[in-house]
């Protein structure tokens, strides 16, 4: 179901090199597990999906929500916030598993370990919010710290083949047209050619790290009963209540209308522009190698 992940024990995955394998048990929350991730994912990728990063994230934004609904007068305390405040970052996953093995649900179970950990606090988490409230937005949150990542990459890798391409601008080679031997060019040319996909791979994932939204404080169908419900029918409120969370979490835009769940366009949208990194990787590849 939407934002449920399971964390595999270690004994069910390939061997992967030893480095990989966290020595501390309590580690094993501070990476994404998945075969693919221990054989291929960077440290810094896998620790931005990780149940630690995702996890924080989450009470960040039962934080976020508890602050703006007390600036809009809901009757939350000072001492409730610091509580809460204390304990972004020490969460009790064996709490929240074994919540979670009685309760069925994933967010609810991290309702009640944080809750456990913030008595004061406990009655006001996710107060007026369904879970996508928080995963949705989590899940925003993550990618776009991965595309800001990527970006970052994408960086390094052009400026390594502007180097190259400028470093053998004059040294003839053959070109081809359908693998058939055609004009000569150059190695800087040919280099240039990867280098420009690389180009328009960056342009995408800016956009896309700049542009995406955050789905905000909507509610279980997207209607924001219950935030209107908590502010007496007062629609401006509740308005403002979605701007004052996706400020604290650092967006400007929002997703105008959703349901439960944002669209997942979205999400195809960042997917393309990962295929279009591939693309261009395999492009540069199959050059070479021909």
């Amino acid at each position: 179901r939407s934002g449920t992940f399971r964390i595999f024990p270690f004994s069910s995955l390939p061997a992967a090199e030893p480095a990989s394998m966290p020595e501390n048990p309590s580690e094993r929350y501070q990476e994404y597990d998945n075969p693919l991730v221990v054989r291929y994912a960077s440290r810094e990728m896998s620790e931005i999906f990780s149940p630690q990063q995702r996890i924080a994230t989450w009470r960040r934004l039962w934080l976020a929500l508890a602050e703006a609904e007390q600036q809009l007068g809901l009757p939350i305390t000072d001492r409730q916030l610091a509580e809460m405040r204390g304990h972004l970052d020490d969460i009790a996953f064996e709490a929240a598993e074994r919540y979670e093995a009685e309760l069925r649900h994933d967010v609810m179970a991290h309702v009640h370990a944080f809750g456990d950990q913030c008595p004061a606090a406990k009655a006001i988490l996710h107060l007026g919010a369904t879970s996508c409230d928080i995963t949705d937005n989590a899940d925003l949150i993550l990618t776009r710290r991965a595309l800001e990542l990527l970006r970052a990459r994408l960086v390094n890798v052009m400026k390594a083949l502007a180097d190259f391409a400028a470093a053998h601008r004059a040294l003839p080679t053959l070109g081809f047209t359908h693998f058939q031997p055609a004009q000569p060019t150059t190695v800087g040319k040919r280099a240039c050619l990867w280098l420009h996909d690389f180009v328009l791979d960056y342009e995408e994932v800016v956009r896309l790290a700049d542009d995406l939204p955050f789905r905000g404080i909507k509610g279980t169908t997207g209607t924001q009963a219950s935030f209107l419900e908590l502010f007496d029918r007062d629609h401006a409120k509740v308005r403002k209540l979605e701007a004052l969370v996706a400020a604290k979490m650092g967006f400007t835009r929002l997703v105008p209308v959703s349901g439960q769940t944002y669209t997942r366009k979205l999400d195809s949208t960042v997917l393309n522009a990962l295929v279009g990194i591939a693309q261009s990787a395999a492009k540069m590849g199959n050059d070479l190698r021909l």
